[in-house]
């Protein structure tokens, strides 16, 4: 009679009794620790049932180490720790923008205790949460209210609900935009249960067509700048200045949405057109929308200033309470806007100004010294070049970013290879590939990550790219 292979696997109580398995019932449940045994045995079964392993030789102590690996793949955290080396800036898919050190440490503090989220210290009473940040952004942009809620889009929503719900909004058909995600405005628009009425072309739209479109059931103009894309030549589209005349002229408040909220001008990094949150509520917008993720470099949010009796109404919407921020969001910046109070301050702390600022030269030195500590990595070879990048989040879509990269190669493994065992290391590291090198932009490594980043690279290269 044939011996059952599975009889010299080892019990669940042997594997538990190992000596390797000790630092993880300290860290995990037992009951944790366990599932991985039974997991990794069964995994084992089924490999001696396919032929794919031999049952002889398997100890306890084996199947323990195996657990111990098992254990470290599975309960390591989904967000980890990543080293933006693509040179994108505001890279959607790594969360956009850094937080400044002090935003992080407020929005720290106030996930650790209780503050005075929703109370007037003063008096005792409860409060408005948007008290946190509302007198600040009418410093900076000097709006008459403000108001925050957890994006841009859901500010679009509620701003349309509580102005125009069951009335037209008049828009440019060349600013129906798509935003990250399949997103379309229209579609955001319909959720508000406003009405779009879009006039003019894709590449023309004059004020006259805003005019002609305007009637009984008109509820407000409406202007979207087109920050993830750029319509070239024969164009027209009409000014701001002029949609605040004409909603003047027939009593219907200017919504302008500029996206990507620039608190002060992008030409001093040598990016021309985009739009300014203190211009456009100097020419008259009766709202103004923004983000506070984007070139603002905050935490996500949708922030709205204008005139303070919409803002008023926008508060009072029931589904502003489905729409607020929480207390780690506020507190993190209500401290962004309080940098900015100071500008040299912002361009030395806030990281997303930071970078764009940062000289060629100074990227050119720390490029040549990185790359010299990675030709020091046995089997690697080290480039530094010039190059080009993007900002990203769907912002400034079509002027490039001067910027410097190490191209890297490492033998018997292709650029694929080498920058998918980065992404799996922790902390993980992106770059990006081309001509089967890996590029390295320095531009948004911060130089506390390069010692991480030469670790990392040392690790995939020196692994057996199997």
């Amino acid at each position: 009679m044939t011996e059952n292979p599975f009889r010299n696997l080892p019990a669940v109580n042997d594997v538990l009794d190992q000596p390797a398995l000790k630092p993880a019932l300290e860290t995990h449940a037992r009951e944790v620790v366990t599932a991985a045994i039974r997991s990794e045995l069964d995994d084992l079964r089924a490999r001696i049932g396919a032929g794919t392993a031999e049952a002889n030789g398997i100890a306890a102590a084996v199947v323990a180490d195996r657990v111990v690996a098992r254990l470290s793949h599975e309960m390591r955290p989904t967000m980890r720790r990543v080293i933006n080396a693509t040179g994108i800036v505001l890279h959607t898919n790594l969360g956009r923008a850094p937080q400044a050190e002090a935003a992080a440490r407020a929005g720290y503090e106030a996930a650790l205790g209780y503050l005075n989220l929703e109370l007037d210290l003063a008096t005792g009473k409860r409060s408005s949460r948007q008290d946190a940040v509302r007198p600040w952004l009418c410093r900076l942009t000097g709006a008459e209210s403000a108001t925050v809620v957890n994006n841009c889009a859901a500010a679009t929503v509620i701003v349309l609900r509580a102005l125009a719900a069951g009335r037209e909004v008049v828009v440019s058909r060349g600013q129906l935009i798509e935003i990250g995600g399949s997103f379309r405005i229209p579609d955001i628009m319909g959720v508000s249960g406003a009405t779009l009425h879009e006039v003019g072309t894709t590449n023309i739209t004059r004020i006259r067509d805003y005019e002609k479109a305007i009637g009984p059931n008109t509820a407000a103009l409406m202007r979207i700048h087109t920050s993830n894309y750029r319509v070239t030549g024969h164009t027209e589209t009409a000014s701001l200045q002029e949609l605040v005349e004409l909603g003047r002229k027939h009593a219907l408040p200017v919504i302008d949405d500029i996206g990507s909220g620039a608190l002060f001008d992008y030409s001093r990094f040598g990016f021309a057109g985009e739009p300014l949150v203190h211009e456009s509520v100097q020419a008259g917008a009766d709202l103004v929308l923004f983000s506070g993720d984007k070139l603002l470099g905050g935490p996500q949010a949708g922030i709205i200033v204008g005139r303070k009796e919409l803002i008023s109404r926008i508060e009072r919407d029931p589904l502003m309470r489905a729409f607020r921020l929480d207390k780690v969001t506020l507190a993190a910046l209500e401290a962004t806007m309080r940098i900015y109070l100071d500008e040299e301050r912002a361009l030395r702390e806030i990281p997303v100004l930071r970078m764009l600022n940062t000289p060629r030269e100074d990227l050119k030195k720390r490029a040549d010294g990185l790359a010299a500590r990675l030709r020091a990595i046995f089997g690697l070879a080290a480039e530094v070049q010039s190059a080009t990048t993007f900002v990203g989040g769907g912002s400034i879509p079509e002027q490039e970013l001067e910027t410097y990269v190490i191209a890297v190669s490492a033998d018997g493994q292709s650029a694929a290879q080498l920058s998918e065992k980065l992404r799996a290391g922790d902390p993980a590291v992106m770059g990006r590939v081309q001509e089967n090198r890996l590029l390295l932009d320095v531009r948004t490594v911060f130089p506390e990550q390069e010692a991480d980043l030469c670790a990392q690279v040392r690790w995939a290269a020196e692994s057996n790219p199997n």
